[in-house]
């Protein structure tokens, strides 16, 4: 699978997880900390990466860019994923089942930074065996990255979408996915907007000063 740029994705960082952590050395104990994040662009992307430093604010770094590096695509149906899923990580199982139109998301803290950040709005989830945090997060993502599209799982089956799901049902997704991609559109024109704000902000705030400076030279 060819590696996501995530220089080209508008990312969202949450921290899941921050933990102080020892290592037994000739000298003692060394301690650090080490972080657990999760990044996604809440539009069909998302991945998660442990990072350890001496401080606080360098383990999240390390970690967020750990995540950029893995990140996956999500096959996305509308506000739901298209099929359950249920995978094990370590002592963790994680289980995602699709939900329809306003359940919301139906998750525990690690699950929810990852399907949120996903761009999923609508789904249950459940938890069996060891709730650790790092266990979690991991079979959560190894539940996505199991998912296939419809369209993807017709055609290994040699068959339409139709012929799949039902008239009814294909009909419904098709309708769902074509409303998540105006919501999707219109979020990021927000975005767009939001970020051409910032640089007038910031190009007028640097004009002024340069003003100023100037006014200050005359002065002089």
């Amino acid at each position: 699978m060819p590696r996501i740029d995530a220089s080209k994705l508008n990312l969202e960082e949450i921290v899941v997880e921050v933990t102080r952590v020892s290592k037994v050395v000739k000298g003692g104990r060394r301690f650090s900390i080490r972080a657990l994040v999760v990044v996604g662009d809440r539009n069909g992307h998302v991945g998660y990466g442990m990072g350890k430093a001496a401080e606080y604010t360098e383990a999240i770094r390390k970690a967020a860019e750990d995540a950029k590096k893995h990140l996956i695509h999500v096959p996305l149906t509308g506000t739901t994923i298209p099929f359950m899923v249920k995978t094990t990580f370590g002592a963790s199982q994680v289980m995602l089942k699709p939900a329809a139109p306003g359940t919301g998301v139906i998750a525990g803290a690690a699950v929810r930074a990852v399907v949120e950040l996903a761009g999923i709005r609508d789904i249950l989830t459940k938890v069996i065996g060891s709730s650790n945090r790092a266990n979690t997060v991991g079979a959560c993502i190894e539940a996505l990255k199991e998912l296939r599209s419809p369209e993807e799982v017709a055609a290994l089956r040699g068959k339409t979408v139709v012929e799949l799901l039902g008239r009814r049902r294909a009909e419904r997704l098709a309708a769902a996915a074509a409303s998540a991609a105006e919501q999707a559109a219109a979020l990021r024109a927000a975005r767009e907007e939001e970020a051409r704000e910032q640089r007038a902000l910031r190009r007028a705030a640097r004009e002024r000063a340069e003003r100023a400076e100037r006014r200050a030279e005359r002065r002089r």
